[in-house]
């Protein structure tokens, strides 16, 4: 029986890469043709996905994509990053889009948000922002 391959930080790079490309494509697809997998940009990160935005009847704010292939859960640390993300991009919303694994087909990975970025994603409207 073959030892399990353990990942180091290239192969984790690698995967997440791929994750990230996996999911710019699929709501390339079914959404909008202009959603694509950003360039990093360092410490004023934008996330993930770029030009991922609301219905038109919604504000047309734009949504931050963050996405993270791992298996361990760090869904606090996630919020956090992907609020700094948001706040980057002066965007509405942000989701983390995470692996489910076992799972390849990137319509059926998880996506976690904080209820404020639900109801922003519903109305196109944050709840502490101005009316």
């Amino acid at each position: 029986m073959p030892e399990a391959r353990r990942r180091n930080h290239r192969s984790a790079r690698q995967a997440g890469t791929r994750f990230e490309r996996d999911i710019a494509d699929h709501l390339a697809r079914w959404v909008d043709d202009r959603i694509d997998r950003r360039v990093k940009t360092g410490a004023n990160d934008r996330g993930d996905i770029g030009g991922v935005r609301l219905s038109p009847a919604l504000a047309n704010g734009r949504v931050v994509i963050e996405c993270k292939n791992t298996t361990r859960l760090a869904l606090g640390t996630w919020a956090a990053e992907t609020a700094a993300e948001r706040g980057n991009d002066d965007a509405v919303a942000g989701l983390t889009v995470h692996k489910r694994h076992g799972v390849s087909d990137p319509g059926a990975q998880w996506v976690t948000c904080t209820v404020n970025d639900l109801v922003a994603l519903l109305t196109g409207h944050r709840p502490e922002d101005p009316a």
